[in-house]
């Protein structure tokens, strides 16, 4: 018996889904940029002026947040047929 799924399934990766999926990392980044108190401790990254002096830890959480946020995103325009 096959697996069946109430979510809406997308048809795969499309450019504007990578579009999408930068957006909103790029988003995320800026937001936690902003609003953390500290974002430079820790180990520095190869070209800190790049990311506005963040560090690993930082960039690595507001690109985990970033995703988190690109994919319900893409699925909800998935869901109104958008993406």
């Amino acid at each position: 018996m096959a697996a069946t799924s109430s979510f809406p399934l997308s048809d795969g990766w499309t450019p504007v889904t990578g579009i999408v999926m930068i957006l909103c990392t790029v988003i995320a980044i800026a937001i936690g940029k902003s609003t953390m108190p500290n974002p430079g401790v820790g180990q520095a990254l190869p070209m800190p002026e790049m990311f506005g002096g963040m560090g690993w830890p930082a960039l690595l959480a507001t690109t985990s947040l970033g995703h988190i946020i690109g994919i319900l995103t893409i699925v909800l325009l998935d869901s109104y047929g958008i993406v």
